[in-house]
C-alpha cells in the first residue's frame, strides 16, 4: 500500500495525515487529506493485486491532462487519453501502482452552483 499512497500523494497532492501499520507487511490503514476531505485506504490481508475492481476512486482535479504524466512518473499507468463527457466533465481513467482504478475529473465549465 505504500506504493499507492506515494502515487496518490505525488500525483494529486494528497497529504498523509494518519498511518496504522502492521508488525510485518507495512501499512494496514492510511488516511490522506486534500483540502477539507479525507480519504482512508485499507489493505485487507490476502488482497490480490489486479483482482477485479470493486470500487473506483474519483478525484476532482484542476487539470486532468496535466496530471497524466505525473501519474505515470509516480509508477501508475494511463491506459487511455482523457475524454470530454456529455455531462460536462473531462475524465481520465488511470491505474495506481497497485492496479487500482482512479477517475481523474474536472468540470469543463463552472458548475451553476459555483457561479451563482
Amino acid at each position: 500500500m505504500s506504493i499507492a499512497t506515494g502515487a496518490f500523494s505525488n500525483a494529486i497532492g494528497l497529504l498523509t495525515i494518519k498511518r496504522h501499520g502492521r508488525a510485518v507487511g507495512g501499512d494496514e490503514y492510511v488516511e490522506l487529506r486534500v483540502g477539507g476531505s479525507a480519504l482512508g485506504l485499507v489493505q485487507e490481508a490476502g488482497t490480490q493485486v489486479g483482482a477485479p475492481v470493486r470500487i473506483i476512486l474519483s478525484a476532482e482535479v484542476a487539470d486532468v491532462d496535466a496530471l497524466l504524466p505525473a501519474v505515470a512518473a509516480a509508477g501508475g499507468s494511463v491506459p487511455g487519453q482523457a475524454n470530454d463527457m456529455p455531462w460536462g466533465q473531462r475524465v481520465a481513467h488511470v491505474l495506481d501502482p497497485d492496479g487500482n482504478m482512479v477517475n481523474l475529473t474536472m468540470w469543463l465549465q463552472a458548475r451553476r452552483s459555483d457561479s451563482a
